[in-house]
């Protein structure tokens, strides 16, 4: 049985993506457009990203990735894709990212390169 896959986009990517690669465009307008949901930040949103910020998970200069950290978790994303190793896909800032995540009654989120995520030959 094949799972469906939905991609979860918001207007922070439409804006990741301005100044992205042509070759990483691309990868998403390979899909219909019935493969995308599209989420938008929220007050809570903003709220729990300034938490992650406040608590010193990452630093101020870090404030759209905590968005689409808060995001994802509000929207109950599967998972979270990213390339950003420093402050997204961190062992160290996930805990970090999770702990107040649980401690304020979400649940945790799942955050992976997007190498993790395809699928090699008949697996």
């Amino acid at each position: 049985m094949k799972k469906e896959v939905k991609f979860v986009v918001s207007d922070l990517l439409d804006l990741e993506l301005i100044n992205a690669p042509i070759h990483v465009k691309e990868l998403l307008f390979n899909f219909s457009i019935d493969f995308f949901e599209r989420i938008e930040l929220t007050n809570e949103a903003v709220k729990l990203a300034d938490t992650y910020i406040q608590e010193g998970v990452v630093g101020k200069t870090s404030i759209e990735d905590c968005r689409h950290i808060a995001m994802a978790t509000i929207y109950k994303v599967d998972v979270l894709a990213s390339w950003n190793f420093k402050h997204i896909v961190n062992l160290d800032k996930i805990k970090g990212y999770n702990s107040i995540n649980l401690r304020l009654g979400y649940a945790m989120i799942e955050i992976r390169s997007p190498k993790d995520l395809i699928k090699y030959g008949d697996e």
